[in-house]
C-alpha cells in the first residue's frame, strides 16, 4: 500500500512537471514589431486603449498617394484587442507597416490609432570553429578543437522568454541532445541579431557525423509555428595525420596535388624527400597558395613548406613539374612540427612525356613549297626543330637558316599540340634537292644530345622546282589570242614571260615588257597574248620560273622598260639595244648563269595572216540537206558567221509570195590536222532551184570567204559549180573564174542578172598568193 502511494506521488510530480504555465500575453504598442505566428498578443495600446473586448482592423496599404490618402491592399479583423493571434494566412506576403483602425474609413493613414511593423521570423544556424568566424558546416573537426553554435535572426525585439531557442544535436548513434559535451545549448535571441551557445570542447566527443538544428522552445512566442532553423552537419575525427595524391602517375611538365588531413587549423611540415642529381629538380610547390608557406631553400628548389590545415582539418597543395624534373618516383611526406611524432607519406611517379612530328602532304616536295610540320609534345611547353641532310652540319641546322646550328623554337599549345609552317623558299641559304630528316625535340639540344630529351623524326624529300609550258597553237592567225599555259612546281607566286620578235621585245613601243601571270594553288598558270597588232612572222618565248627567289622584279632578274636587265653575278645588259635574236640569247645567257637559280623553258610560235577557205560544194538536189565544210588558220573555238543566200533577183507582183530562199547561222572552228576545220549544215528542203552564194566571215579578224553553188532538180552532178572565192585582208588582187552548170530548169532572168553581177564581183575579190 505504501509502495502504491509512493508511485502515485511520483506520477503526480511528473504530471505537474509536464504542465507548462501559459506565457503572459505580450503587450504591443504603437511602433512595435510583431512576428507572423505570434499568439495571444495584447494590441490594446496599439488601438488607442479602447479596452478588452473591443474590436478593430489592421490595414496594409498597397500604395500611398499622400499623407491623407492611400489604397487599401489588405485588412485583418481583430476581434478582441486584448487577445490577438497573427497568422501567416492572414498576413500572406504583405509584411511591413500595418495601420490600426477602430472604425472605417481606412483610406486616411493619419486617422489610424497607431502602426505596427509586421515581419516574418528569420532564423539561421551555423556551427563555427572555436571563437573564430570559420564555419565547419559540412566539414571535419578534430577532438582537439572546440566549436560553438550561432544563430542569426531578425526577432531581437521579442522580449526575453518569448525568444528562446534550443539547439538540438543528433549524435552519430542517433540520439538527440540539447546538452552537448556538458554545454547547455539554450539561446536567448532577444535584444540581438546573432546569438551563440557556449564553447563546446570536443576532446571527449564520440567520433562520427553530427547534425544540429535550432528549434523554438516550448513557451516561446513562436513555438511550434514552423520557424525552426536550417540544419548543419559536422564530423568529429580523431585528428590522425594523412596525405593523399590526386594522381599516382603524372606526365612531366604537368601539375598534381596532395591533400593533407589532420587536426583543424594546425601547422604541419610538408616536403619532398626524394633527392635528384645536379641540374635536375624535384616536383616544386606552386608559390602563392593559401595556407602554404614555402621555405625558400635554394638547395631544395622550394619543395618544402609549412602548411596550415583548414577548420575542417585539410589542406590541398599543388606541385608542378617541368622538363628539368627527373622522370622517377617521388615521396612526399607530411609530419607534425616538433615535438610531434605523427607523419604520413605518399608516392607520385613522374614520367617523361613524348614528342611526335608529321609532315603535310606525301613527303615529297618541290623547293619553294611550304611544308607544314606538326605534332604533339607532352614533355615541355616548347618544341625545338632542326634538320640534317647532305653536307649540312651533322648535329643539325635551323630549317629557316641552314648556316645556324641553333634549333628553331616553336610554342606548344595548351592541348599539347604544335605546328610550324616551313617555307622552303625562305631558307637563308639555298638548299639543294635531296633527302632531309626533320627532328622535333623536347629540349633545346642538337643531335649529339638527344639522349637527354624526347624526340621524333620525319623524312622529307626535296626536288628542284621545274616549269613546263605550251602554246595554244604553233601558228596563230593575226588578230586571234595566243594562250600560253603550263605548270610551275615549287609554289611560286608568279612566272615571267619574255616575248621576242622582229623589232619586238614585249612592247609595241619598242620597249621591254615582261608578263607575270599568277600561279594557281595547283601549280598551273595561263596568259593570253593579243596578236592583233603583231606583225606576221616567228616569235621566241622564254617562260621563267623564279625558284623561290625574289631579289628582282622578275625572280632573280631585275628589268626596266628601257630594256636593261641585271642580277647578282651577271653583267648588266640592255636587251632593247640588241637585235631581237641577240636580246633573246642575252636573256638565256643570264638565266644560265650559276649565280641565278631561276629555271626556264623556251617556246616559239608563228603569227600568220588570217586565212579562210571553203571546200568545193558541187550541185545539190532540191529538197536535200547537205554540209558545207572548209579550212582556216583561225583559232580553235572561234565562231564564224555563215550566210547562204539565193542569187535570184526578178520583179514580182505585190500579191505574189516571195520566191527568195536561203539559210544562216554560225560554225565553230575545230582542231584539224595542219589547218583547222569548220562545217555548216544546210537544210535545203525549202530551197528553190536556183544558184546560191555562201558567205563565211570571221568577225574578230574581218576575214571573209565566198563561194557559189547550184540547187537543181533531180540528182546533183559531181562537177563543182565553181572555185572557192576568198576575201583576204591584204591589198593584193587576183581573178577567180566561175563556171556555171547547166540546170535542168532555167533559173530565169533574175538568175542571169545575178551571175553577171557575180562575175563582176569576182574581179574585185582580194586574195593572198
Amino acid at each position: 500500500m505504501k509502495s502504491m502511494t509512493k508511485l502515485m506521488i511520483v506520477a503526480m510530480i511528473l504530471a505537474a512537471a509536464l504542465v507548462v504555465a501559459p506565457a503572459a500575453a505580450r503587450s504591443v504598442s504603437d511602433g512595435d514589431t510583431i512576428y507572423v505566428g505570434e499568439d495571444d498578443l495584447d494590441v490594446d495600446a496599439l488601438f488607442g486603449s479602447p479596452g478588452p473586448g473591443t474590436s478593430g482592423t489592421l490595414v496594409w496599404y498597397s500604395s500611398v498617394s499622400s499623407a491623407t490618402s492611400a489604397t487599401v491592399g489588405k485588412t485583418i479583423a481583430v476581434a478582441d484587442v486584448s487577445d490577438f493571434d497573427l497568422t501567416s494566412a492572414a498576413v500572406g506576403s504583405s509584411t511591413g507597416a500595418w495601420y490600426a483602425f477602430t472604425g472605417a474609413p481606412f483610406t486616411d493613414p493619419t486617422a489610424a490609432a497607431g502602426t505596427v511593423l509586421v515581419e516574418t521570423p528569420s532564423v539561421g544556424l551555423d556551427v563555427l570553429q572555436g571563437t573564430g568566424t570559420t564555419s565547419v558546416d559540412g566539414k571535419a573537426v578534430t577532438r582537439g578543437q572546440s566549436i560553438r553554435f550561432e544563430i542569426q535572426h531578425n526577432v531581437g525585439t521579442l522580449p526575453s522568454g518569448d525568444a528562446d531557442v534550443e539547439v538540438r544535436v543528433t549524435t552519430p548513434a542517433g540520439g538527440t541532445v540539447t546538452t552537448f559535451e556538458g554545454v547547455a545549448l539554450n539561446v536567448d535571441l532577444s535584444g540581438t541579431q546573432k546569438a551563440d551557445t557556449g564553447l563546446v570542447a570536443l576532446s571527449n566527443a564520440t567520433t562520427g557525423t553530427y547534425t544540429a538544428q535550432g528549434v523554438w522552445k516550448s513557451g516561446s512566442a513562436l513555438y511550434d509555428k514552423g520557424y525552426s532553423t536550417n540544419s548543419v552537419t559536422f564530423e568529429v575525427t580523431t585528428g590522425s595525420l594523412a596525405v593523399t595524391a590526386n594522381k599516382d602517375t603524372v606526365i612531366r611538365n604537368n601539375a598534381f596535388t596532395v591533400t593533407v588531413t589532420g587536426e583543424s587549423s594546425k601547422a604541419y611540415y610538408l616536403n619532398v624527400t626524394t633527392t635528384v642529381g645536379a641540374g635536375s629538380t624535384t616536383p616544386m610547390i606552386v608559390p602563392g597558395q593559401i595556407g602554404v608557406y614555402q621555405i625558400l631553400n635554394p638547395t631544395t628548389f622550394a619543395n618544402e613548406a609549412i602548411i596550415n590545415t583548414t577548420a575542417g582539418g585539410t589542406r590541398t597543395v599543388e606541385f608542378n613539374t617541368t622538363t628539368s624534373t627527373d622522370a622517377k618516383t617521388y615521396t612526399i611526406e607530411v609530419k607534425e612540427l616538433a615535438p610531434g611524432d605523427k607523419s604520413d607519406e605518399v608516392k607520385v611517379k613522374v614520367e617523361a612525356g613524348a614528342v611526335t612530328v608529321t609532315a603535310s602532304g606525301t613527303g615529297t616536295y618541290y623547293i619553294g613549297e611550304e611544308i607544314t610540320l606538326s605534332g604533339t609534345n607532352t614533355d615541355n611547353n616548347d618544341v625545338y626543330i632542326f634538320m640534317t641532310g647532305p653536307n649540312l652540319d651533322r648535329d643539325g641546322v635551323n630549317p629557316k637558316n641552314v648556316t645556324d646550328t641553333t634549333p628553331y623554337q616553336v610554342d606548344v599549345e595548351a592541348d599539347d599540340t604544335w605546328s610550324f609552317k616551313w617555307n622552303t623558299a625562305d631558307t637563308t641559304r639555298n638548299i639543294d634537292a635531296g633527302s632531309y630528316t626533320i627532328y622535333a625535340v623536347s629540349k633545346n639540344v642538337n643531335k649529339d644530345k638527344l639522349s637527354d630529351a624526347k624526340y621524333d623524326t620525319v623524312s622529307v624529300s626535296l626536288r628542284s622546282g621545274f616549269i613546263s609550258a605550251t602554246t595554244s597553237g604553233a601558228t596563230v592567225a593575226r588578230g586571234d589570242d595566243l594562250t600560253l599555259s603550263g605548270t610551275a612546281q615549287g609554289n611560286p607566286d608568279n612566272v615571267f614571260i619574255w616575248v621576242f620578235g622582229k623589232n619586238y621585245y614585249g612592247s609595241l613601243g619598242g620597249g621591254l615588257d615582261v608578263l607575270s601571270p599568277s600561279v594557281e594553288s595547283d601549280g598551273t598558270f595561263e596568259e593570253d597574248i593579243d596578236t592583233t597588232d603583231l606583225a606576221a612572222g616567228q616569235y621566241f618565248v622564254v617562260v621563267q620560273h623564279p625558284m623561290g627567289v625574289t631579289t628582282g622584279n622578275a625572280g632573280s632578274i631585275t628589268w626596266t622598260t628601257a630594256g636593261w636587265i641585271s642580277g647578282s653575278g651577271i653583267n648588266m645588259v640592255q636587251l632593247t639595244g640588241l637585235q631581237a635574236p641577240a636580246a633573246a640569247a642575252a636573256l638565256i645567257n643570264a638565266l644560265d648563269s650559276p649565280n641565278i637559280p631561276d629555271t626556264y623553258v623556251k617556246l616559239t610560235f608563228v603569227v600568220d595572216e588570217p586565212q579562210l577557205f571553203i571546200d568545193p560544194i558541187g550541185d545539190k538536189a532540191a529538197g536535200s540537206t547537205f554540209t558545207i565544210t572548209g579550212t582556216t588558220n583561225l583559232a580553235v573555238g572561234e565562231t564564224l558567221n555563215v550566210e547562204v543566200t539565193s542569187a535570184a533577183f526578178q520583179p514580182g507582183q505585190k500579191t505574189e509570195g516571195s520566191t527568195f530562199s536561203g539559210a544562216g547561222g554560225s560554225a565553230i572552228i575545230q582542231q584539224g590536222d595542219g589547218m583547222n576545220t569548220w562545217s555548216f549544215e544546210v537544210d535545203g528542203t525549202s530551197f528553190n532551184v536556183d544558184q546560191y552564194i555562201i558567205t563565211v566571215e570571221s568577225i574578230d579578224t574581218g576575214t571573209v570567204a565566198t563561194a557559189v553553188f547550184n540547187v537543181i532538180e533531180g540528182q546533183p552532178t559531181t562537177q563543182p559549180t565553181g572555185e572557192v572565192t576568198e576575201t583576204p585582208t591584204e591589198t593584193e588582187t587576183t581573178t577567180t573564174t566561175t563556171t556555171t552548170a547547166t540546170p535542168t530548169q532555167s533559173p530565169g532572168f533574175g538568175a542571169l542578172l545575178a551571175l553577171a553581177g557575180l562575175g563582176a564581183v569576182a574581179f574585185l575579190v582580194l586574195r593572198r598568193d
